[in-house]
């Protein structure tokens, strides 16, 4: 089977999960976009967004090296066999009490993990990084892939 066909049937794939997540929950926020249909080979996913920050919630610093927390969100994602990208970024934030903080923080990139997947994926990250919380944020993508042999 060519690379292309393998890509082919993995959104196949990847569409025929989504619809059933959706048939599964009506009452899901997107629930109109679950059923659109592969146009133009462009499918409809949802891109998830785990933002983490490594600054320790008691102590309000950093207390290992950023690749130690990058070993163990790689772990956690290995784990739960799910694909990812993470970017390393810089950011501040307010506290609770009001006391600004800045931090090296991790945005983790999921694309098409069921929602329960990514809460769990959420929580183990927030317990193991020692945060208060961490962000997840949502977002309806369309995508495809385009290889070298690809025609136009």
């Amino acid at each position: 089977m060519k690379q292309e066909d393998n890509q082919r049937s993995l959104l196949h794939h990847m569409m025929k999960e989504e619809w059933e997540r959706y048939l599964k929950n009506s009452l899901d926020p997107f629930a109109g976009l679950y059923g659109e249909k592969e146009e133009d080979g462009i499918v409809r996913l949802t891109e998830t967004r785990i933002y983490i920050g490594l600054n320790d919630a008691t102590e309000k610093k950093q207390l290992f090296e950023t690749e130690k927390y990058m070993d163990v969100l790689k772990t956690v994602c290995r784990n739960y066999h799910v694909p990812f990208s993470v970017n390393k970024e810089q950011g501040g934030y307010f506290h609770e009490d009001g006391t600004y903080t800045e931090e090296n923080s991790f945005v983790l990139l999921l694309i098409g993990t069921e929602r329960e997947v990514v809460k769990n994926i959420a929580k183990d990250l927030c317990t193991f990084f020692g945060q208060e919380s961490v962000m997840v944020t949502e977002n309806r993508i369309g995508g495809y892939f385009i290889n070298r042999d690809a025609k136009e």
